[in-house]
């Protein structure tokens, strides 16, 4: 079956990407919820499903408005209203779903899912309360999940962004449609989409495309339609093969004649997110040493903490990241 999205001028002039924090939220956690092994992302499942696991996130209302497959609740991924929309802003959305919309989507869920669970059932019967406990669970799921990775993740969907950007600019929005991705081409002012069992229709969308990198979306094309808002269209984002990769340790001892040796070594290894613990039982430095450093660094912009229970993770910056990376002399 395939699915057709015609484009008027006025279409194609509202074509845009954005990041979206809550896209990520829910590709990954389903992604966790699988319980399968991944060829990409193996290395972040080890170490987030047993945080994700211990903090009773397998048993909440998020386990059960994102299941193993099907359907997801559309208001758990609201319009964007910029390019590069915080989580925060994105779960004031979410909040503010009239409950209209909230019994609709789980309406839909029903019909797929069968009988709801007890949380949905909450949900179903007051909306504000529960969407309120919903975006609580998902900050806590994003310190758990994604915050501590953020930087490489969002490095990754914006190398993207950046690529397509230059595709528009140097052949046009048709080429960017036709190379989206292998289910999607572009031909007479139409988006079409193999193998879609949704129709995709502008007389059940808004206007424009709202185009959306992943990192965890897996092999196929996502939508979100709900009028008069644009369609989304979440698609994996170029680069996602190499995102766990482990990276060469840099050349050192130019920045360690800035930050220190022992500053530098613990920025070189915060390649995965760590606690202030296991820092210290792989350098040889001494808790109390390594927790008045990472103070030190995290002063400075180059590492983020994020709490995972009774501990706190410990992860470089996209700052970090750059002065890391960048060449030396």
């Amino acid at each position: 079956m395939h699915a057709e999205l015609a484009f008027s001028a006025a279409d194609l002039a509202l074509v845009r990407f954005t990041v979206s924090p809550m896209w990520e939220v829910g590709t990954s956690y389903r992604l966790l919820a699988s319980g399968a092994a991944h060829p990409v992302h193996q290395p972040w499942i080890q170490q987030v499903r047993p945080r994700v696991t211990a903090a009773g996130l397998d048993r909440g209302l998020l386990a059960e408005l994102v299941p193993r497959a099907g359907y997801v609740a559309d208001f758990l991924n609201p319009a964007p209203a910029g390019p590069a929309p915080t989580l925060a802003q994105e779960l004031a959305g979410i909040r503010a779903t009239p409950p209209s919309r909230v019994h609709q989507d789980l309406e839909r869920l029903r019909g797929e899912q069968g009988s709801p669970g007890p949380r949905l059932r909450a949900l179903q019967a007051s909306p504000p309360a529960q969407l309120e406990r919903l975006a609580e669970e998902i900050e806590t799921y994003w310190e758990l999940a994604l915050a501590p990775y953020w930087a490489r993740i969002r490095a990754v969907l914006d190398a993207d962004v950046f690529h397509r950007a230059r595709q528009v600019a140097e052949h046009g929005t048709g080429r960017l449609l036709n190379e989206l991705h292998p289910s999607a081409s572009w031909d007479d002012n139409a988006l079409r989409i193999a193998r879609r069992r949704r129709t995709l229709s502008r007389q059940g969308a808004g206007d424009g495309l709202l185009l959306i990198p992943s990192a965890f979306t897996g092999p196929h094309l996502l939508t979100r339609l709900m009028p008069p808002e644009p369609p989304q269209l979440a698609y994996p984002a170029r680069g996602i093969g190499a995102l766990w990769e482990s990276r060469p340790a840099p050349a050192a001892n130019a920045l360690a004649a800035v930050l220190g040796r022992s500053r530098t070594r613990l920025l070189t290894e915060l390649d995965s997110p760590a606690s202030t613990t296991e820092l210290a039982r792989r350098t040889g430095l001494s808790p109390a040493g390594v927790s008045q450093y990472l103070t030190a660094l995290r002063d400075a912009g180059l590492v983020s903490a994020h709490r995972a229970g009774r501990s706190v993770l410990y992860a470089r910056t996209s700052v970090a990241e750059a002065v890391l990376a960048a060449p030396r002399p």
